[in-house]
Parts: C-alpha cells; structure tokens; sequence
C-alpha cells in the first residue's frame, strides 16, 4: 500500500504536525487500519480512497482510535492529492458524510470545514492542576467534538505548561481533549494553542487544525474579527490562518512530504 509521510501546517520539514496518508488498493476494514495507525504511531494516519474523479473517502486513525474529523491529516492528504494529480480543488467525505472542500491557493491548501459552537461548561480543580494552570479566564465545552477548551492569560505561560498527563486523563473522564489557548503576544498571530489528548490520542498533539471548527469562531468574537492567524505553542510548533464566513470556516497552511513508501500488508 502506497503511504507518504507529511508535515503539516509547516513548510519545514521535522516541524509542524506529522501524518502519515495511505492509499488502499482495496477495501480495508477498521481493525486492519487501526492496527497501522497503533504501528506507525502518528497522532493521525489518514486512509484515502478515490471515488470519482476528484472526491475521495477518508478516515483519521489515532494510534487509539478512529477520529472523525482531522485537519493535519486532511493537509496532508491533500498535499498527496494535489501533488500526484492535476486537480485544483478536490472533496473529501469523512465517516460521517461531511463534506470537505479543498483548494490549491498558491504554495498553500486551503480547506473548508464546518463550524461548531460551544457552551460554558466547568472545569475541576484536578485538572488546572494537572495541567499547570494558575488562573482559567473562560471555560467552554465543543459537544460535537467532545472537547474542553481553557483559555488562560498569557501566551508564555501556556508554552511553558508541562502537564502531569497521568494526573490529567483521571481528572476527568468521557472527553476526547483539552485545549489551552491565549490570546497571542506578538503582532505575527492572533492566539495561540496547545492540544492535549491523551483520552483518545497521544499525549500532546503538535498540531491541530480540526480544534478550528470551534476554536476559530471562538476567537472571532473575542477579537471581532473574521481573518486569523494561529500558532501552536508545541515543541515541534505550527502555524495557520483561519477565516469565519457564516457556517464555514477555511484552513490556509502548508505541507511538506517528508517520506515516500509501500507498507507490506
């Protein structure tokens, strides 16, 4: 089976987030994928499959899990697409059937995914501790991606966080992730992120862009402005733009393939 090694969100290699994308030459089924995803051990392995012409099925793999919806991993693929094609704009569907719609914008990929809101929800003194927060300025819940989101204070603060992971994922159970955010320090971007997963991925996810389908319209009305830009705080770091237009949110980044191969199944 053709697979790639991609950077996402990056034009660097060994920076940015890495995915790994398959291309089945039949039908897989999910024990079979999951079982790759465990042995490459990405935070998302994507297996893409064309349909017709340019639209494509795809599946997000954790080394745990399947995930609905992934942004690096859809960067990813798409970079495959587009550099093994002639297409200008492709579509993937997910499990789920949600459509999404992607774009060569230049040396970048532009992606459209939907747009989800959140609610106030509460936070348990386990976890700021777990995660080395001192003071929490707003506390929301994604329902549709069964994600906490925390924003604190400061940018620096929230790169200096090192959780105590084991502590984290008992202090509270049936989520998929937690996300720190602050409003950003420099000029260059607007907010910046971290993503820790440990229920249903890795420990820390270095880049996340499927977080923009809540965190996007989040800082929009923080701001009040509809064109972002965004830096994730991880060691490997990453960086994108963002746009709100109604009930979409576009994705702008880069991605460099770092590894081109067959895995023997």
């Amino acid at each position: 089976m053709k697979t790639y090694f991609v950077d996402s969100f990056t034009n660097e290699k060994f920076k940015g987030n890495p995915a790994a994308v398959c291309l089945p030459n039949s039908e897989l089924d999910s024990k079979t994928m999951q079982s790759i995803a465990t042995e490459i051990g990405f935070s998302e392995t994507a297996f893409i499959k064309q349909i017709s012409d340019n639209v494509y099925s795809i599946r997000f793999f954790s080394p745990k899990t399947e995930i609905p919806l992934c942004g690096h991993a859809t960067l990813a693929s798409s970079k495959i697409v587009f550099d093994t094609t002639s297409f200008e704009n492709i579509k993937f569907i997910n499990r789920d059937n949600v459509e999404l719609f992607i774009a060569k914008e230049g040396n970048k990929i532009k992606m459209q995914f939907p747009v989800y809101d959140t609610q106030q929800t509460e936070v348990p003194q386990e976890m700021s501790d777990a995660l080395g927060i001192s003071e929490i300025l707003d506390k929301r819940y994604s329902p549709k991606n069964n994600i906490i989101l925390i924003e604190i204070k400061s940018a620096t603060e929230l790169a200096n966080l090192k959780p105590d992971f084991t502590v984290l994922v008992n202090s509270y159970t049936g989520i998929n992730g937690v996300l720190v955010t602050a409003v950003s320090d420099t000029e260059a971007f607007d907010f910046h992120y971290r993503y820790f997963w440990p229920w249903s991925g890795t420990n820390e996810d270095p880049v996340t862009g499927g977080v923009q389908t809540f965190l996007t319209k989040y800082w929009v009305q923080k701001l009040n402005k509809t064109k972002l830009n965004a830096y994730q705080s991880s060691a490997r770091t990453g960086t994108m733009s963002t746009e709100l237009l109604d009930d979409k949110v576009f994705i702008l980044g880069e991605a460099v393939t770092v590894l081109e191969g067959e895995l023997k199944l």
